[in-house]
């Protein structure tokens, strides 16, 4: 059986899946904004026990509109938790898209309309600040060295071509998520994102990068920590031995 062109498929319905944690007062306007550039798609909120009522507020925005859905977690249990939680949810209904989003604003809802549109063409589109046409917006330059640092380390440890393959920004089609074996994701802040790129890549999908303005939150405080960075050198480390591994030993058998 031939399988049908992407475009084909169709991209709706789309979930826009948007985990917080003590992010009330930037919810309601992301979500606001949001449903401005598209009116049709869902959201769904995860929220990790916020102690500062973001989950309160979420409930009052799903009571007052059906595209809004509320998951409460009891625990904070990291980003890439909440976003597996999320993706689980979405593939027991009938979302042809997720969508993964902050909630700080720091992704612009405006840009998501380019990037549904890129899905004719890809399997998984990256929102991605260092393609042409990409920036950030009032990020302090350690913090754009470091997530640089972080995109060089990893493409060249797990050899895939994405520039941003730290990005947090980004539209998965189903097929993607119901391949990967989400049970197998360990990994807790942007290490997360690493890591489900490197298995999309590895599963053979189609991965294009669109250029975005990302801008540093303008509320709130950014939940990047030294545990973070750490988990991010040392899985990203382990798999690329493993890989430079895989392919010596490939290399052995082909010249035996």
């Amino acid at each position: 059986m031939v399988k049908p062109p992407r475009g084909a498929q169709g991209i709706d319905p789309v979930l826009v899946v948007i985990p917080t944690y003590n992010e009330r007062e930037n919810l309601g306007p992301i979500v606001k904004r949001l449903h401005a550039a598209l009116p049709k798609v869902h959201v769904l909120v995860v929220d990790d026990g916020s102690p500062d009522g973001t989950g309160k507020l979420a409930d009052e925005l799903s009571e007052a509109d059906e595209r809004v859905n509320v998951m409460h977690r009891t625990e904070k249990a990291g980003l890439g938790a909440a976003y597996v939680a999320g993706f689980r949810w979405a593939l027991e209904r009938d979302y042809a898209t997720i969508v993964e989003m902050d909630a700080d604003g720091s992704h612009g809802p405006e840009d998501l309309p380019r990037m549904l549109e890129a899905l004719d063409d890809a399997d998984l589109v990256v929102g991605s600040r260092y393609v042409p046409g990409g920036s950030v917006v009032n990020w302090p330059k350690r913090r754009e060295l470091l997530s640089r640092g972080g995109n060089l380390y990893s493409r060249v440890a797990l050899g895939v071509k994405v520039n941003d393959i730290t990005a947090g920004f980004r539209a998965y089609r189903r097929e993607v998520l119901e391949k990967l074996d989400l049970d197998a994701i360990a990994s807790h802040g942007y290490c997360f994102q690493i890591d489900l790129t490197w298995r999309t890549d590895e599963a053979g999908f189609e991965i294009v990068e669109v250029p975005i303005t990302f801008t540093e939150r303008a509320i709130g405080e950014s939940k990047m920590s030294g545990s973070i960075v750490r988990e991010a050198v040392i899985r990203v480390g382990s798999w690329g031995v493993k890989r430079r591994w895989q392919q010596l030993r490939q290399l052995v058998k082909k010249t035996s």
